[in-house]
């Protein structure tokens, strides 16, 4: 046999010993994959996330009150396609330990929210702070949000488009400061701080008159899950802060509580009672309430709607420029095509009780206005 017949025979020998090996298996191993970043970053304890909020928006009005305050807080364009905001936010915040924060927003909503003492453009450092944690306690440092509220900054974290008039002209955005937690059990948080005050980066730049409002505002809240659907919230603020011609103190007293009916079905009501000193003038102070109901429906799938009713009363019209009581209704219905996206409908209609009080387009003025929008959100 010659030496070629020789290696075929071999060949062939060697590959009918090894095919009962290969047959016995449903298909060759595969090659591990390789992490994606994301799994990287998770497996080292950082977490990235962020999302995009855009929207199409229609408002009846020119988005201004008679006496020149915006009436609207992020969606202010009349008739207009809009970026809200584009979100990134990188934390690595571990039960025990140290870790950190940082939130940064780009669009036309960062503008709205930016903190006194840094630039007024669509880019904002909405938190950055340090953390640290051991057992019950936790605390941060930097700037973090604020406790008061049933809404908050984030879109995708609320139940409608349109942010509410508590959360426009009652209460804080954000502080820069210090803030403790402790929790007992479940059941029970407790949270004390001291900041610069509403919406101040910089102390140095809350002034009025020549003078700066530099005294700390302090910061007390409490949440009770006294039974599974039941959550209650109670913050209080009290500092200094400027008014229109002179620096006063300025407390703010915010309840939240929210019950689910069922899996499916949830009510919130927030209220909010706020008194300034020297607000209008040395010797004038300023007072406002309001209070705002939420309806939650998932009556399907990927379907939910939700309802908001509100009355906010600007006793001296230090937060809207009108002594007026001002309501408004709004109904949501979202759609969820996947856990990621999010489409949002919605129709609002607002009221005063002062015949003047909404700027309209044609250059007169209206005691109502209405609106339409829709909310497109991706979260990553």
């Amino acid at each position: 046999m010659n030496p070629t017949k020789r290696s075929v025979l071999a060949a062939a020998m060697v590959m009918a010993w090894a095919a009962p090996a290969f047959a016995a298996d449903d298909k060759m191993p595969t090659k591990p994959g390789v992490p994606t970043f994301g799994q990287i970053m998770d497996a080292s304890g950082i977490k990235i996330s962020g999302y995009v909020d855009t929207s199409y928006t229609y408002l009846s009005g020119a988005g201004t009150f008679s006496g020149g305050t915006a009436n609207r807080v992020f969606d202010t364009e009349r008739n207009s396609f809009n970026l809200h905001m584009v979100n990134l936010t990188v934390s690595m915040l571990p039960a025990k330990g140290f870790g950190g924060l940082v939130e940064v927003n780009a669009g036309s909503d960062a503008r709205a929210i930016t903190a006194t003492g840094t630039t007024n453009d669509e880019f904002d450092v909405t938190q950055a702070y340090a953390h640290y944690a051991n057992g019950p306690f936790m605390a941060i440092a930097g700037k973090y949000v604020t406790l008061s509220g049933a809404e908050v900054i984030r879109g995708p974290d609320n139940l409608n488009f349109t942010r509410s008039i508590l959360f426009g002209y009652a209460i804080p955005f954000t502080h820069t400061g210090v803030r403790a937690y402790y929790s007992v059990g479940d059941t029970m948080k407790f949270i004390v701080g001291v900041n610069n005050g509403w919406e101040v980066l910089r102390e140095s730049a809350s002034t009025v008159g020549g003078l700066v409002a530099d005294g700390k505002t302090f910061e007390v809240g409490a949440q009770f899950t006294p039974i599974k659907p039941l959550n209650l919230a109670v913050a209080v603020y009290s500092g200094e802060e400027p008014g229109l011609t002179a620096i006063g103190r300025r407390d703010l007293v915010d309840v939240v509580v929210a019950y689910s009916i069922t899996d499916n079905l949830s009510v919130t009501l927030n209220a909010d009672v706020g008194k300034q000193e020297d607000a209008i003038a040395m010797g004038t102070d300023a007072e406002w309430s309001g209070i705002a109901a939420y309806v939650n429906w998932k009556f399907a799938n990927q379907w939910r709607v939700a309802f908001r009713a509100e009355q906010f009363d600007d006793k001296n019209g230090y937060r809207t420029g009108l002594a007026q009581k001002w309501s408004e209704a709004t109904a949501t219905l979202a759609f969820m095509p996947t856990a990621n996206a999010e489409i949002r409908v919605e129709g609002r209609y607002d009221k005063s009780d002062v015949a003047t009080a909404f700027n309209q387009t044609d250059g007169t003025t209206d005691d109502n206005q209405y609106s339409f929008g829709v909310q497109g959100i991706y979260k990553f």
